[in-house]
């Protein structure tokens, strides 16, 4: 039997910051169930999922986005997070920014290895 490789997960420090923001704001921040869907524009192999808000009675339309960048077969980066009443989509050149300053980030944590 063959081990599938894992997948490793890592948060952009906007995710991070709009996570942190999220969570004072609504209690009851989780992830159960979402759909995901291609992000076009970007030029990245990025995917929106449609994240239920528990603190709402509005399901999965109403709940959070979140925005995420495959950057490999088993690496994913969590780009981004928020509520729908909030912002409505996120511009392509946004996603093209926060990858960009994920990827320096990236590149001088491992130069200060």
């Amino acid at each position: 039997m063959t081990e599938q490789p894992l997948i490793q997960v890592q948060a952009s420090s906007t995710f991070k910051r709009n996570l942190r923001d999220l969570t004072k704001k609504y209690r009851k921040t989780s992830a159960r169930r979402a759909n995901r869907r291609s992000n076009t524009g970007s030029g990245y192999p990025v995917f929106k999922l449609r994240v239920r808000n528990s603190d709402t009675q509005k399901g999965k339309s109403g709940g959070y986005r979140l925005i995420y960048y495959l950057r490999t077969v088993t690496g994913i980066i969590l780009l981004t997070i928020y509520t729908e009443s909030e912002q409505a989509d996120i511009a392509a050149e946004d996603i093209r920014s926060i990858i960009s300053e994920y990827e320096k980030q990236s590149l001088e944590g491992k130069e200060n290895d």
